[in-house]
């Protein structure tokens, strides 16, 4: 390990402080076509894992929530992928991952194909049980979930649901809605978590993304906490009604964790509006790079520091972050009432 590179992970292998918390969140491209399959490319330390165990190993989260993630009964692509975390440096021996709704059979026609059983008629979109789910892996200890996955979409006070969707059935979640209580120091943080589906691809899709958002401004705990997870919504640019967005930072905060670099402003990314120093996930054609992955602390925490991991073209972990994914591992460090 070269010095320059050996100097970089040290500096982001702590927080700002020994009293601060570094959350982090990230798609990693750990999704793959069935089941099983993903466990078979960890176990033969495929590049692409063993990249993106390099890049969480490097951020140092004490807590982070991954997107994107394949489920499977017994957790044992999780238990392996954490193993490749611990053996790049960074051991987090606590984990979460609960059955999303992502590729769940509802046994209806949910697309309106005149069809079932495909992966549109899950109750989130997916070609097999799990695919793409979401998990947790923690250097804290977890003190208990409280899974709204199963919620009606019809139940959401307010909500946006199409009348001809299967209300009886149909559930809000695309992936999951997770309340995952950390024990800090300091006391509990609760991690609020999902992964909204894209306003695309569906007529119902854009309605149900900002109700996925919405639902947190229903479930806020009395006690600290952090939303955390990918939104896929960016509040200027590509498609989507960033209106539940703005309701839940009446509420949290936006630390606006931003890249050390952003590629030329060209192309797709011509037209935007937004800051690309922003932007979590790259894309090479129409909408361009969007930010769609956050972590929005409670008003009542202090944020010390806050980043989306986009290295420059020279930089040590480039590679490993472009290897591993198209989408920007996001970070932030906060620091939690004492009293």
């Amino acid at each position: 390990m070269g010095l320059r590179l050996a100097l970089i992970l040290l500096a982001l292998a702590l927080p700002a402080s020994a009293k601060d918390l570094r959350l982090a969140t990230w798609n990693p491209g750990l999704s793959r076509d069935g089941p099983g399959l993903l466990l078979r490319d960890i176990t033969a330390r495929d590049p692409q894992v063993l990249a993106a165990a390099q890049v969480i190993a490097a951020s140092a989260p004490d807590a982070i929530l991954l997107t994107g993630f394949d489920w499977d009964l017994e957790g044992r692509a999780l238990s392996a992928f954490a193993a490749l975390v611990a053996e790049h440096g960074h051991a987090m021996r606590h984990a979460h991952a609960g059955q999303p709704n992502s590729g769940m059979d509802s046994g209806a026609d949910l697309d309106g194909d005149g069809r079932i059983g495909g992966p549109r008629d899950a109750q989130g979109y997916g070609a097999f049980t799990g695919q793409g789910g979401l998990a947790i892996l923690s250097r804290l200890p977890i003190a208990g979930v409280t899974d709204h996955s199963a919620t009606l979409w019809r139940d959401l006070p307010d909500h946006r649901m199409p009348d001809d969707d299967h209300a009886d059935l149909q559930r809000l979640s695309s992936t999951a809605h997770w309340d995952v209580t950390l024990v800090t120091p300091q006391g509990p943080l609760h991690l609020l978590a999902f992964a909204a589906t894209p306003p695309a691809f569906e007529p119902r899709n854009p309605a149900r993304n900002h109700d996925e958002a919405a639902f947190w401004l229903h479930h806020l705990p009395d006690a600290p906490f952090a939303i955390i997870g990918n939104l896929n919504l960016d509040p200027m640019d590509g498609d989507g009604d960033p209106a539940a967005l703005h309701a839940l930072l009446a509420v949290a905060q936006d630390p606006q964790p931003r890249g050390a670099w952003q590629p030329p402003q060209t192309g797709p990314n011509a037209g935007h509006r937004g800051d690309p120093a922003l932007d979590t996930a790259e894309y090479t054609r129409a909408p361009g790079n969007l930010r769609l992955d956050y972590i929005l602390p409670a008003r009542m925490l202090s944020v010390t520091g806050a980043a989306v991991l986009w290295p420059s073209p020279d930089d040590p972990l480039a590679d490993a972050a472009a290897r591993a994914s198209h989408r920007k591992l996001v970070w932030t460090d906060l620091r939690l009432p004492t009293e």
